[in-house]
């Protein structure tokens, strides 16, 4: 199977990072196809960074799902989520709803972690959106951004730890989802230190798009939309063409 990877952030190092983390989760099981935003923020951290964030997910899919068989949104936050499923041939999955599903079969109420105090509220929001806010126990975030993050992973550890060692201690998480592009990989780092799963939103998300892309596209009819200003391979899709 081939999945189309879309990094909405503008950076290729964040890009490259994912890639390599559900690569070695897939294994020889699937060919993912990293896409990096053409245009808009170095790394969403904000409310118009996540607007802007969709337009360019757009225009990558609407560029590079020829061939594919399902399309990973690999973005905490998913910008664009509905819309790209809206007009995509195949499968859409996006990070955060990916791990907000697996964090709520695992049982119990979850918390998010995450870097950029923005973040916060945005998450929120999105959790209530998917109709999970009953099974949100809290969203904790660091200062650190996921640029700062995917620079120094490192410095970042203590920080991420003690924030998902607060979910569990004093907002009575079950599992904590560590969420982040930037973040891949590092939960099993943080593991150890929790006492309580700490969950890759990387990883879920790369189960559930081959899950996805196994099971093949639905039936459905995409709205048509004349526009002008747009790349003519998006004005193209979303003109039915």
């Amino acid at each position: 199977m081939r999945i189309l990877l879309i990094n909405p952030n503008t950076t290729p190092v964040v890009t490259d990072l994912v890639a390599g983390h559900v690569r070695r989760i897939a294994g020889e099981g699937a060919t993912f196809v990293p896409v990096t935003g053409r245009f808009g923020a170095r790394y969403i951290a904000s409310r118009a960074a996540v607007a802007i964030a969709g337009h360019a997910a757009l225009d990558a899919l609407a560029e590079h799902v020829a061939g594919c068989d399902a399309v990973y949104l690999a973005c905490f936050g998913d910008p664009g989520l509905a819309a790209l499923r809206e007009v995509s041939p195949v499968p859409v999955v996006g990070m955060a709803d990916a791990a907000c599903r697996a964090a709520c079969a695992a049982g119990g109420r979850f918390s998010i972690v995450t870097g950029g105090a923005l973040w916060g509220p945005m998450l929120e929001e999105f959790v209530a959106a998917i109709g999970l806010s009953d099974r949100l126990a809290c969203v904790r975030t660091i200062a650190p951004t996921g640029g700062d993050i995917a620079r120094d992973p490192d410095a970042a550890l203590s920080q991420l730890a003690a924030a998902c060692t607060a979910c569990a201690r004093d907002d009575d998480a079950d599992i904590v989802i560590l969420g982040g592009a930037a973040l891949a990989g590092l939960a099993v780092r943080i593991q150890p230190m929790v006492t309580v799963p700490v969950l890759c939103s990387v990883e879920a998300g790369t189960q559930a798009v081959l899950l996805a892309a196994a099971a093949g596209p639905s039936e459905r009819q995409a709205p048509r939309l004349d526009s002008i200003g747009l790349s003519p391979t998006l004005a193209a899709r979303l003109a039915g063409a």
